[in-house]
């Protein structure tokens, strides 16, 4: 069992707590004050999870563990209604942010998520969810539910939304031993070279009357589908496959059974399938492109990916994660990013998603000169002043140009922080009269205010 120590929950709230982390085999030491969590610290290095709900005060907590303990593992969890705070419990050096009620297999999901992290060159490994935005609520109901069923699993969303990273945390949740995790891309083969990587090269040819076959798929030993008995196959681009291709792989998952070529006799075929699926899915199968015997068996469960855009919440958290593991992977010390850099990079509208995300990160890092941090102006070197990253659009002299993306970034903060000045503000890096000042100069609505 994992240990934490919880920091700062409301007394009222510690019962249901508690519970909840025990579901995910997670175990709780209270702590009411920094002083009393220092202490258990310093007798054993466990993970600290802060809870947010007192605002600034809370993080000041925080950021005095931070102070005396670096290298302590910090989790923290936030209320929906503050989307401010995740951005400042990562300026504090929180690895993660759950929203309440925290979920005791989400806590250990993240909590060894890091623990391999930190003992790898960077790269992922598990449940890399990142998914304590309001958005993402349905889409971890509906991870959880498929979990506990062996149906198929349709994942539908724009590319870099995190299909992928959907269907492996089904997996994982599933069973930690359940088999492989096997994926397919069908739009990287022709027809032959899908058909031989999901059956195998020498079992092509149908043969339904050899005796015994008894109609059966013909499957080798040398492809991807045996591979994945006992565990999952996750297919993409699937109405990219020939009909032929598609019929073969529905009658396996038909049948639950196969006729193995090496040997001649059926085996059992325990396969969970999973699709990755972009927004043009549905036209395809109403076009006939999917067959409706693979669609039906598909899509038992279907998951919509919201995109970045619609889970700001998430993006400080998840480019903390990625800078983490690009500098890991090219061996340069870890970044911090400045306030207003990471107010940028949750106000931009994100076309391609999270590797859009990471590709811009990749490309600040390899740009930045020594071991200094990710300030504002490292990030303006790689974003259109539309939005987009990489180069610079609209025309124009360079300060209307300036002019422009300031109007349209201090809207874009204005409108996350639902109208709020000083939260707005405090995003910014500026004092309120600097806001108000620009805002004028700008001609810049405080836009929909919140009525908390």
């Amino acid at each position: 069992m994992t240990s934490i120590i919880y920091l700062g929950c409301p007394a009222g709230e510690r019962d249901d707590a508690e519970r909840l982390l025990r579901d995910g085999h997670v175990s709780v030491v209270w702590a009411d004050n920094v002083a009393y969590a220092l202490d258990e610290l310093g007798r054993r290095d466990i993970p600290v999870l802060v809870d947010l709900s007192r605002g600034g005060a809370a993080l000041q907590l925080a950021q005095e563990i931070r102070t005396h303990r670096a290298s302590t593992l910090m989790f923290a969890v936030v209320d929906e209604r503050r989307p401010d705070l995740t951005t400042e419990a990562v300026l504090a050096g929180v690895a993660d942010v759950f929203a309440r009620p925290v979920g005791g297999r989400r806590v250990a999901g993240a909590i060894e998520r890091e623990l391999n992290y930190e003992s790898s060159d960077g790269s992922r490994s598990g449940d890399d969810l990142y998914s304590h935005s309001p958005a993402m609520r349905p889409v971890i109901a509906l991870i959880d539910e498929a979990a506990a069923k062996r149906a198929g699993v349709l994942i539908r969303g724009e590319d870099g939304t995190g299909r992928q990273v959907a269907a492996r945390a089904i997996h994982v949740r599933q069973n930690a031993s359940a088999g492989a995790f096997v994926t397919v891309n069908c739009a990287a083969y022709d027809t032959e070279e899908l058909d031989a990587a999901l059956f195998g090269a020498n079992a092509r040819a149908e043969s339904y009357g050899d005796p015994g076959s008894r109609g059966l798929a013909r499957v080798s030993r040398e492809g991807r589908l045996h591979d994945a008995v006992g565990g999952t196959i996750y297919v993409q681009n699937v109405a990219d496959a020939a009909t032929k291709v598609q019929a073969r792989l529905a009658r396996v998952l038909r049948d639950r059974e196969a006729l193995l070529v090496e040997t001649g006799e059926p085996i059992a075929f325990d396969i969970r399938p999973m699709a990755g699926v972009d927004p043009g899915f549905d036209r395809a199968v109403q076009e006939g492109r999917v067959r409706d015997d693979l669609f039906r068996r598909l899509s038992v469960i279907r998951i919509d990916m919201p995109p970045l855009r619609e889970r700001r919440e998430d993006i400080p958290s998840l480019a903390n994660y990625y800078l983490r593991e690009i500098c890991a992977q090219l061996r340069v010390p870890p970044k911090t990013v400045s306030r207003a850099a990471l107010s940028l990079i949750s106000a931009l509208p994100w076309p391609g998603n999270a590797v859009e995300l990471r590709t811009l990160l990749e490309a600040v890092v390899n740009g930045l000169q020594g071991g200094r941090g990710i300030g504002l102006e490292d990030l303006l070197a790689h974003v259109r002043l539309d939005g987009g990253s990489v180069g610079v659009s609209g025309g124009g002299t360079l300060k209307q140009a300036r002019a422009r993306f300031e109007r349209e970034y201090i809207s874009t903060i204005l409108e996350q922080h639902h109208g709020r000045i000083s939260d707005a503000a405090k995003a910014l890096g500026i004092q309120r009269t600097n806001l108000y000042r620009k805002m004028r100069s700008l001609r810049v609505g405080q836009g929909r205010r919140d009525p908390s």
